[in-house]
């Protein structure tokens, strides 16, 4: 049965859909689903690219930023790196490689975990991080349904630790590999936005129902909790316009939150804040993508494109202070970046160009990754941390780039009131 049938019949049994569990089923249907199937999704063959697919330099850079974290928080033995949606593994592979090359004893207290929902990568991982899982320094987990109805409790463990599963109303889980007192750095890049969102107008929220071969839409009223989601982190839509919020990703931040003690969450995505709404920009982001190709009608192709939607980070940076931590000011990949690269020149992306060509292929990869004409301005990196001074957590090389641009531009001033300024732009 192809998966528009399975979601025609979902939809005679049930009538309309909210558009979430339209989404929901296109990218995670177990059988069918976009990141379900065994086909490649990833880099020049497959839909899309993501930063670890243009060069291992991002890998080596956000592991000397692992490793930073490692030693504030005291250089704890072990610590858990827990990545959320590891696609084909590419960034685990690089940050296990870098670490076990340039420092060893942070690779030596590592303990690499990762929550893949789909069955077909989790097979894809088992294979290509075959060599770190025999050493027992990886394990490989699964996330549960963003849109779950039922909350279950599941046993986990590997690695010798007490593996221990935390699970929020509606289904939302994530499995750590060691035990909660081991402090833990939670990464997340590209997460939020392949997460289910709703779709909400002036008319109300978007349901799919399935007529005469098509998708139709109508509208019916929001609930309580995403009118409430709208009004306090979004704007309200104009006539004509369609917004979108994310319950799941709240869900997911909450949890976050809640399953580190002490540690870091590190998001990587594109996204938005409240004020940029509220200034008329990112006002409507659903998107959908084949082939490297844009394409604006998500019933178009199901289950064959991915679709996505921004990153509201003024509601995901408020989902993880109400769990506790403290939230940095939302940052540029390139600030990110830049901040990492700047102690050594990047010398991390040249080590091995025996070539002259071969660092002029590796410096335009970097400039991909860190100019405004690439991902560098378009992805922003939002760090959250708990347990930790927040002065600490403030001059970590990540955030550090524009304090240093501000402290050298005015040298006899304060950096603390500029630096937010800053940041904030």
């Amino acid at each position: 049965m192809s998966l528009l049938d399975k979601i025609a019949g979902e939809i005679h049994e049930r009538g309309p859909i909210p558009f979430s569990r339209y989404m929901e089923m296109c990218l995670y249907q177990p059988e069918s689903g976009f990141y379900s199937r065994d086909v490649e999704r990833f880099g020049k063959a497959g839909d899309f690219y993501t930063s670890s697919d243009v060069h291992a330099l991002f890998g080596r850079l956000v592991a000397r930023q692992f490793e930073e974290m490692w030693r504030v928080l005291g250089r704890p033995q072990p610590i858990e790196i827990l990545e959320l949606g590891p696609g084909r593994g590419l960034f685990a592979c690089d940050v296990l490689e870098w670490s076990q090359k340039k420092y060893p004893e942070f690779y030596e207290a590592m303990h690499y975990s990762l929550c893949e929902r789909s069955e077909a990568l989790r097979t894809r991982l088992l294979s290509i991080l075959n060599q770190h899982l025999e050493s027992g320094k990886v394990s490989i987990g699964s996330a549960s349904p963003a849109l779950a109805t039922d909350s279950k409790s599941a046993d986990s463990g590997s690695n010798g630790g007490e593996g221990t599963t935390s699970v929020v109303p509606n289904g939302v889980e994530i499995t750590r590999a060691l035990v909660p007192e081991v402090p833990i750095i939670v990464f997340a890049n590209e997460f939020f936005d392949a997460l289910p969102v709703e779709i909400l107008s002036h008319k109300g929220k978007l349901f799919v129902y399935f007529c005469n071969g098509h998708f139709t839409e109508c509208w019916k009223d929001p609930s309580r909790a995403e009118l409430d989601l709208l009004e306090h982190y979004s704007v309200p839509p104009e006539p004509g316009e369609r917004l979108e919020i994310s319950l799941p990703a709240q869900l997911y931040m909450q949890e976050i939150a809640r399953i580190v003690q002490r540690g870091f969450a590190l998001v990587i995505d594109y996204g938005y804040t409240r004020e940029q709404q509220l200034a008329g920009r990112h006002r409507g982001t659903l998107m959908s993508f084949r082939q490297h190709a844009a394409i604006t009608n998500p019933y178009q192709a199901a289950g064959e494109q991915d679709i996505t939607a921004h990153v509201n980070f003024t509601a995901l940076g408020a989902a993880a202070e109400r769990g506790g931590m403290l939230v940095q000011p939302l940052i540029t990949q390139s600030q990110f970046l830049l901040g990492i690269g700047e102690a050594n020149q990047f010398a991390d992306a040249f080590e091995e160009c025996a070539a002259p060509q071969e660092r002029a292929k590796v410096a335009l990869q970097l400039k991909h990754l860190i100019t405004p004409a690439g991902m560098g301005e378009s992805f922003h990196v939002m760090l959250a941390s708990k347990g930790l001074d927040s002065s600490v957590v403030t001059n970590l090389s990540g955030t550090s780039f524009g304090k240093r641009t501000v402290a050298a531009m005015n040298p006899s001033s304060s950096p603390a009131a500029p630096v937010d300024q800053t940041l904030q732009r």
